[in-house]
């Protein structure tokens, strides 16, 4: 093998298990990884594949597991704290449909729940799937981790392996080949245990995060360029441009190459990637190897000697072929990336997942020539571990508001199977009707997802482009890509703890609360990180009210909205009206949010800030630790990144916060910072103390809103920096009262002003019964109250009853 690649090269060490922990006999193979995890092996002339597969590419895991072994020559039992395995030795899995357990029997301790070969696990909260627009009847979601049985496998059988030097080859065993996970309610240890087998999940380069552009018109040069420009004249952050399928494709009378610029659309495409990167913008392209390779392209001749083909015209690409991939990664995808091609969109609908993960895994690995750069491509899902390939991309989907709905399921389900990275359509790809509201919301969901892709079909009137729409519409979409900019810092982190430790950034409500599962009203909420919650808005709102009539259950504890600061007391249910520009975002009593601070003249920029706004609420005490690097190579691999404590120390009338780093290396981050803490829902203090290191320190304060703020500038980041403040009753006490909520609702309709004091009298006589205000607004039909102001306010009246 060449020695250009030897970042392909595999450690096959890794594909075998500790010999003390593997129970063998002719026909069966039992292995112990982790106090949670059993593989279980049954082959008929007793081979057994050790090397590792595209699924599991490491078996030796760090920590022993904790067993307790009897067995003679008929019988085999292993328990532990978790499970007790029951073996006839020699005997396939199943006997028979009928006892499928009377072989292999496997019970979780502490329960009645048993698990045997071939179990329906019909309790399985499923995980992910291909892609949107595989299976035209609807999506097919494979099964995930997460099942309320507390046990699931995944079949490994037959799947091909890794050899040493990076290739793939046929699995030597074509016997059973299973991983049984079983944790009973652990089952973030069952995640652990799946992310040592397959691998923790890659972290992104830091500009993944931000706004992405994926319009698939035929732009030229002038056009890209353009596209950056337009987001600069109306102030929106953009981070990364992913050409569509024509970038390459020029005169349709001619063959032209596959994989090469279009010279007369991109007569100096280096020029273009260069005013990119000036304007802090990445580049990706649309890489689609079903289109062969033809006699324009630069190994073609190479192609037909490796394929042994003298056939003119166009060869298939065939990505079994080791050579051929070699070919194509020295002759096209390595000179695209010294040109400036940042990232690749793997656009091949490959319905043969396993060429469709050695396209992902080529790809990925290819970036590991260059430490300098970290790998990212747009790739659907091949089912073989893809957490470990960002970004996924879901496919071709409607523009409609049933999509919208799927979106943040889709996503739940998918932590389940460990898989956080995908990238959806925001806005939809195509058809259906570009109505501003659905827009709005598809943008709102796009903030607090892991990534957000502007996204549609060629056509001038898919109106992914903000500046498009009425001025009302473009600035709500303009604030809420500011949100997701500013969001950076704390998304980068969940992201590195999601690397580190197996931690979705995404994680369903139904982990805590397994029966919102099955209320439709409540399984799309789900927690964003861990300091931030989302019940996503997904259905139009009432008309007449101009608001989305919501209902939310949120977690136990205290929760605070995020742009209000209004308290919500959890463990409830609510009825909650949201505006156009306001969604249902929260917070936990003492969440720290850490963001950038917007610099309207480097709004592109996603490196580490100079400048940062913290976002502390009260409530209690909590530390949060902000993860940073280079964002852009492999150096933190090698120890080149910083973690910086955030610590926040809550009493009633005193908050203490210190920021101070903890661990990594200097240099990584900018040497001076300013900070701008924003205490939410906190009164002017009394009094305020600022020291960097034991030096007193100049600041300045000032309220917003609700929120007390603290400035101070030119913080020496190697430096501890410490701030106290308080006073008597600073904190506000601001619970949210519906009340308040219909008040507005009301002063906002389009009634007689006298009507309207008439109407509020009704609604909030706290000594009239549901039933009689009903009668009294019914009534108001002959003071000219119009029927569909009638049909709101009993609406409203429900809402009310429900509380």
């Amino acid at each position: 093998m060449n020695n250009t690649h030897e970042y392909l090269k595999v450690n096959i060490a890794n594909g075998k298990a500790k010999g003390s922990f593997i129970f063998k006999g002719n026909k069966y193979r039992i292995t112990v990884l982790s106090d949670v995890l059993l593989r279980l092996e049954y082959n008929e002339e007793g081979k057994f594949n050790d090397y590792p597969t595209l699924f599991a590419i490491n078996r030796n895991f760090k920590n022993d597991p904790k067993i307790k072994v009897k067995e003679d020559e008929k019988f085999l039992n292993i328990s532990n704290d978790y499970f007790i395995v029951e073996y006839t030795k020699e005997k396939p899995f199943e006997a028979s449909k009928l006892v499928p357990d009377t072989n292999l029997r496997i019970t979780l301790k502490n329960s009645d729940k048993v698990w045997y070969y071939n179990h329906p696990e019909v309790r399985n909260f499923k995980g992910t799937a291909y892609s949107f627009d595989r299976d035209k009847n609807g999506v097919k979601l494979l099964n995930g981790l997460y099942s309320t049985d507390g046990f699931a496998s995944i079949n490994d059988t037959a799947t091909p392996v890794f050899v040493s030097d990076g290739t793939v080859k046929k699995n030597p065993s074509d016997g059973t080949d299973i991983y049984l996970f079983i944790y009973r309610k652990d089952f973030g240890k069952a995640l652990q245990s799946y992310f040592e087998l397959t691998g923790y999940p890659a972290l992104p380069p830091r500009y993944a995060l931000g706004i992405w552009w994926n319009k698939n018109e035929n732009y030229n040069q002038n056009d890209v360029k353009e596209i950056v420009d337009k987001f600069k004249k109306n102030k929106i952050p953009l981070s990364n441009i992913v050409l569509g399928n024509t970038w390459q494709k020029g005169d349709k009378n001619e063959t032209y190459p596959n994989y090469e610029f279009d010279k007369t659309k991109f007569p100096t495409p280096k020029e273009m990637l260069n005013y990119l990167h000036e304007n802090k913008v990445y580049l990706g392209i649309d890489i689609n190897t079903a289109n062969g390779i033809n006699e324009k392209d630069a190994f073609y001749k190479e192609a037909k000697e490796i394929l042994n083909t003298k056939t003119n015209g166009t060869v298939p690409f065939n990505a079994y072929n080791t050579n051929l991939l070699y070919a194509f990664y020295d002759k096209v995808i390595t000179p695209l990336l010294e040109l400036g091609v940042d990232n690749f969109f793997m656009n091949d609908n490959n319905k043969d997942n396993i060429s469709a993960f050695m396209l992902s895994h080529y790809t990925y690995k290819n970036f590991e020539r260059n430490e300098q750069r970290r790998g990212l491509i747009l790739a659907r899902n091949h089912g073989f571990a893809p957490h470990r390939y960002p970004v996924l991309y879901s496919g071709v989907t409607q523009v409609s508001w049933r999509t919208l709905k799927y979106l943040p399921f889709y996503n739940l389900t998918s932590s389940n199977i460990g898989v956080s990275w995908w990238s959806h359509d925001i806005g939809g790809y195509k058809g259906g009707t570009e109505d501003k509201e659905l827009y709005i919301r598809y943008v709102q969901l796009g903030t607090y997802s892991p990534i957000f892709r502007f996204s549609s079909k060629r056509g001038h009137y898919y109106k992914r482009e903000p500046w498009k729409w009425d001025a009302n519409t473009r600035n709500i979409v303009k604030h809420y890509t500011e949100v997701r900019h500013k969001l950076i810092p704390y998304i980068y982190t969940e992201a590195y703890k999601y690397s580190r430790l197996g931690t979705p950034i995404i994680q369903p409500l139904y982990y805590k609360y397994p029966t919102t599962y099955d209320e439709p009203l409540y399984k799309n909420e789900y927690f964003f990180g861990s300091e931030i919650f989302v019940a996503p808005i997904t259905d139009p709102k009432d008309k007449v009210m101009n608001r989305a009539v919501h209902r939310i259950f949120l977690p136990d504890g205290m929760w605070y909205e995020a742009k209000t600061g209004k308290k919500f007391p959890g463990g409830k249910r609510y009825v909650t009206f949201y505006k156009d520009e306001d969604y249902p975002v929260f917070a936990r009593s003492g969440s720290i949010v850490p963001m950038a601070y917007l610099d309207e003249d480097n709004l592109n920029d996603v490196h580490t800030p100079k400048k940062m706004e913290i976002h502390v609420f009260p409530g209690q005490s909590n530390s949060y630790n902000l993860y940073e690097d280079d964002g852009v190579s492999n150096l933190y691999k090698e120890g080149y990144y910083i973690i910086t404590n955030i610590d926040y120390n809550y009493r009633q009338n005193n908050y203490t916060l210190i920021i101070r780093p903890i661990e990594g290396k200097t240099g990584i981050i900018p040497e001076k910072r300013d900070y701008k803490i924003r205490f939410r829902n906190t009164k002017n203090a009394e009094y305020v103390r600022v020291n960097v290191g034991r030096l007193e320190a100049a600041f300045e304060t000032y309220t917003e809103n609700n929120d007390f703020i603290i400035e101070v500038k030119d913080v020496d980041t190697s430096s501890q920096l410490t701030i106290n403040c308080g006073g008597k009753a600073i904190e506000i006490d601001a619970v949210r009262l519906i009340n308040e909520d219909i008040d507005e609702i009301i002063s906002d309709l389009q009634i007689e002003t006298k009507l309207k004091e008439t109407i509020a009298n009704i609604i909030f006589d706290d000594k009239l019964e549901i039933r009689k205000k009903r009668i009294a607004i019914r009534k108001l039909r002959k003071n000219g109250l119009n029927g569909l102001f009638i049909k709101m306010f009993l609406k409203l009246l429900e809402y009310i009853s429900e509380i």
